[in-house]
């Protein structure tokens, strides 16, 4: 039932009439969305880098437009002032959309279509809905469709997303970067499929857990490369109908001349227009940063495990009480919410990759739910890194006794050992170690084999971390 209170307008569209509310710069198509589309908790206006593309992308099209001679030089002034409010989040509440829908993001396409119409005709002093005036489909929308102007909103969000979220991995990688430096001088054992293996420093695996996520930016940067170049022009399928000559690489410029950034125009727009690969690709590289977080997640717990009966060679900082039952228990919340992150990370990866696949003929019309999965899963990485940061590796300490004894106690450490006192006596050292209990360290030390300063020389943080060559002989 309308509800009286409730100031309206009339708007009517190729469906009939409906009542769009007054206060309201979205009109009736984007009204029809809101009916159409009530899915998920998620709404384009969560989404800010999207509204920005989608700015962007219809403030280059109306300085095409206007240069061509196609929409009024003072509609087209008035819709560019429109769009610059669009970018900088004046009206992201009119942008209620479900981000997954049907008809391959048209929804979308027109609710920025109406927003910038209306606002444009407020600003050249005349009355929201007055369409004949300037029209969401013939002049915010001129020589545009949504197969061209959606995707290419979606990659100018998808790129500002990424040089966001490259600024939050920097941040993190600095994060392990530090432990790295700090923990330079606590020896530890390495292990290999979870058994003893050979010493290293904490610092070690501190940068490594650095190296790897670094090695990820490169990777990043390379398939965000392609968001920037567009299929503007193409139109419905690419063939340009409704174009001008002239008008996608005059566009094209326009959004670089807005940005500051590169942009290209397809070399074949009809491949381009049912082309998705540029979110495929992104996609998979952030599942591939969500399996190495990962990884660096378990590690965290492994070694932070106990704290009495487990590896206990790390403290995480203690964010809250760790059980309902248990007094005393802390549980490493933080990894595991992390990890939690990356798991829908790695979800929406596979969500992704099937509507890729789904394309048909001249279009993909699962566009909408590849977005909101990249735009998801850029703002759970960041979101995880952020938390990660702070709320963990940051406050991270070493329990540095516990690392030496470790190390004291295993037989792995006979590995490091061999070079210096030679293969027979590592054997019987070790195979003592194992039928006793007792650590290599000591029955080096019993057995005179090696002093205790030069067993202390060799299994130093400074001649663990490198090849080394050490004039050091056996006593026997």
């Amino acid at each position: 039932m309308k509800d009286s209170k409730v100031k309206t307008r009339s708007e009517n569209d190729l469906l009939g009439n409906m009542e769009v509310p007054e206060d309201a710069l979205y009109g009736i198509q984007t009204l029809r969305g809101i009916e159409n589309f009530q899915i998920s908790n998620f709404k384009l206006s969560q989404y800010p880098n999207f509204i920005i593309g989608l700015g962007i992308t219809k403030r280059g099209a109306a300085m095409a437009n206007g240069q061509l001679g196609l929409i009024p030089e003072k509609m087209a002034d008035a819709i560019v002032k429109a769009c610059d409010e669009v970018i900088e989040g004046r009206h992201d509440k009119h942008f209620p959309l479900d981000m997954i829908q049907g008809g391959a993001g048209t929804s979308t396409n027109m609710n920025g279509n109406e927003v910038i119409a209306n606002r444009a005709l407020e600003l050249m002093g005349l009355q929201r809905g007055d369409y004949k005036r300037c029209s969401p489909n013939d002049h915010v929308n001129c020589s545009q469709s949504t197969n061209d102007a959606y995707p290419t909103a979606i990659k100018i969000g998808m790129y500002y997303t990424h040089l966001d979220l490259v600024e939050h991995l920097k941040t993190l990688i600095n994060s392990f970067r530090n432990k790295g430096e700090e923990f330079a001088g606590v020896i530890k054992m390495g292990r290999t499929q979870m058994q003893d293996a050979v010493p290293m420093t904490l610092g070690q695996t501190f940068n490594g857990f650095a190296s790897i996520l670094e090695n990820e930016i490169g990777n990043l940067n390379f398939v965000a490369a392609e968001f920037l170049t567009v299929n503007m022009g193409a139109t419905a399928i690419g063939t340009g109908i409704c174009a001008v000559p002239g008008y996608a690489e005059m566009c094209v410029e326009a959004l670089s001349k807005i940005t500051g950034l590169k942009f290209t125009l397809s070399a074949d727009l009809v491949g381009a227009t049912s082309d998705t690969s540029s979110l495929v690709g992104y996609s998979a590289a952030m599942k591939r940063i969500s399996v190495k977080i990962n990884k660096i997640c378990n590690d965290l717990r492994l070694m932070s495990s106990g704290p009495r009966c487990g590896f206990g060679e790390i403290n995480l900082p203690p964010m809250q009480p760790g059980s309902s039952i248990m007094p005393g228990k802390v549980n490493p919340v933080i990894p595991e919410v992390m990890s939690q992150a990356a798991y829908k990370v790695i979800g929406n990866d596979v969500c992704v990759t099937m509507a890729g696949e789904a394309g048909q003929l001249e279009l993909n019309a699962m566009e909408p739910v590849m977005a909101q999965c990249c735009f998801e899963s850029a703002q759970l990485l960041m979101n995880g890194f952020d938390t990660l940061c702070t709320r963990c590796i940051d406050g991270i300490t070493a329990n540095d006794a516990r690392c030496k004894e470790h190390v004291h106690n295993s037989i792995g450490i006979i590995t490091a050992l061999n070079p210096v006192i030679g293969y027979k006596n590592s054997t019987i050292i070790a195979k003592e170690a194992m039928s006793t209990g007792r650590g290599v360290y000591d029955l080096i030390v019993e057995h005179d084999i090696l002093s205790k300063n030069d067993l202390d020389t060799i299994l130093s943080p400074e001649n663990m971390i490198k090849p080394v060559k050490l004039d050091i002989k056996p006593k026997r």
